[in-house]
């Protein structure tokens, strides 16, 4: 079969190949939910045990998630609004304008967290990290993030890298570059890897992350593991079903989310094997949390030797992973700009990157000037992260699976068939996870973000 894929219908754009979709989507589940969270939380909920968990949960409920949201995208040729409108009418567009506001909002402090990495990129390259020390290394990092201007400056070059991006449109932007970005990002973790697991003690690192301890197992480690499974393969805002609505039906869609799980599953298992390994071998807690990739990897890097090289490598690679995952987020409010408001797509481009810059102002500052304005004990970075992490994702993964299931139903089977030109062996156990599996997963993760289900 011809890696070409033919355009989509009407003039949105499509993508280039059959390997560019898959790269690009790739790269849209491999951002800093694999790099940067899934490290710190296998370490936190024990190895192994966790591991295996994720594993399970991945290869059921969140390819299940995420082959839905691509079996609509495709059949809607429409951005997440008109999805919905197109095939079920009534009340279902409004998950589809949750999920646009989701993506701008989580875009918008997503793109600070980029920032962050920016600045610790510019750092490795000059004067790298001079101290070993986690305890000397925190306040370093918080004078980052609380500084009245930096913060700023890195999401305002974070932003450019993505709109820039972006206007290129789906071939000449967002597939070019992740053609180019992704064997990038491949080659950094195979030599990080490299370089992690052959540190004298890194064989304990290695160990906790790979052999599981199944006593360490418990309802919050499930319900952990089932939100990062979730989490990492992007589903919930409508990003990966605007990325599906730019394709046409000689893709076989079942085939491709394999393909695309499986990628983004191996950069997870290589991003433990980076981290974990190297923690160990020089004696830090891997159960220390969000913390673990700003305070902690510095202190490994500075004991390590050849550790500036090595750390600008991994902020390069970590740079990368979030921004082939900003621009899958900014395409969901772009596609909502060009398809509902009729928006030229540079036009678009630049307005919605403004607007989702001016909204993460609030976010940058909210570790520093505005650190003390706080509501029910949340700065604003931490109101933005709960709604959208706690609230409006599952419900946008509840929302698409329900829909795939039951209103879309047996079209959904054909659409993921291509009207039969594929087989698809497991169409009727997917349908039935949609309906029944996948919601009552997401329920839990749901009650659980919002405190109504004990660990």
């Amino acid at each position: 079969m011809s890696d070409t894929v033919a355009p989509a219908a009407g003039t949105r754009g499509s993508w280039g190949s059959h390997l560019g979709f898959i790269l690009a989507s790739a790269g849209a589940a491999v951002g800093l939910g694999n790099i940067w969270r899934f490290p710190y939380l296998t370490g936190e909920n024990g190895g192994g045990a966790f591991l295996i968990i994720y594993l399970a949960l991945t290869f059921t409920v969140a390819i299940s998630v995420l082959l839905a949201e691509f079996v609509v995208g495709r059949a809607a040729q429409h951005n997440p609004v008109g999805a919905y409108r197109a095939l079920g009418g009534g009340l279902w567009p409004i998950f589809g304008v949750l999920g646009v506001a989701a993506a701008f909002v989580i875009l918008s402090f997503y793109s600070v967290v980029g920032g962050w990495t920016v600045a610790y990129l510019i750092r490795s390259i000059g004067i790298g990290f001079p101290s070993s020390d986690p305890a000397d290394l925190g306040p370093a990092f918080g004078g980052l993030i609380g500084h009245p201007i930096w913060p700023i400056l890195c999401h305002a070059v974070f932003m450019a890298l993505t709109v820039g991006i972006a206007i290129g449109g789906v071939r000449a932007g967002i597939e070019r570059w992740c053609r180019l970005l992704m064997p990038i990002l491949f080659v950094l973790v195979l030599i990080l890897v490299v370089r992690s697991v052959t540190l004298p003690g890194a064989g304990a690192g290695i160990a906790f992350f790979l052999v599981p301890d199944f006593a360490r197992i418990s309802g919050e480690m499930f319900l952990a593991a089932l939100s990062q499974a979730l989490f990492s393969v992007a589903v919930g805002v409508g990003a990966m079903l605007t990325y599906a609505s730019y394709l046409s039906r000689s893709v076989n869609l079942p085939s491709a989310t394999g393909w695309i799980v499986t990628l983004d599953l191996i950069v997870a298992l290589l991003a433990g094997l980076i981290i974990l390994p190297a923690v160990f071998a020089f004696g830090f807690d891997p159960a220390s949390g969000p913390p673990l990739t700003y305070i902690t990897l510095p202190a490994v890097f500075a004991e390590m030797p050849a550790g500036q090289m090595f750390g600008t490598l991994f902020f390069l690679l970590l740079l990368i992973a979030a921004v082939t995952s900003a621009i899958n987020l900014f395409e969901v409010v772009l596609a909502f700009m060009v398809d509902e408001l009729g928006v030229r797509r540079t036009s678009a481009a630049l307005i919605g990157g403004t607007l989702i810059f001016a909204v993460g102002i609030p976010s940058a500052y909210s570790f520093g000037i505005w650190e003390e304005v706080r509501f029910a004990g949340r700065n604003f970075f931490d109101w933005m992260d709960f709604l959208t992490t706690n609230l409006a994702l599952p419900i946008g993964a509840f929302a698409i699976a329900v829909f795939t299931g039951w209103a879309f139903g047996n079209r959904a089977i054909d659409e993921a068939t291509s009207g039969g030109l594929y087989r698809f062996g497991l169409a009727t156990a997917w349908l039935w996870v949609c309906r029944v599996v996948a919601p009552a997963a997401i329920v839990l993760i749901l009650l659980s973000g919002l405190g109504l289900l004990g660990g």
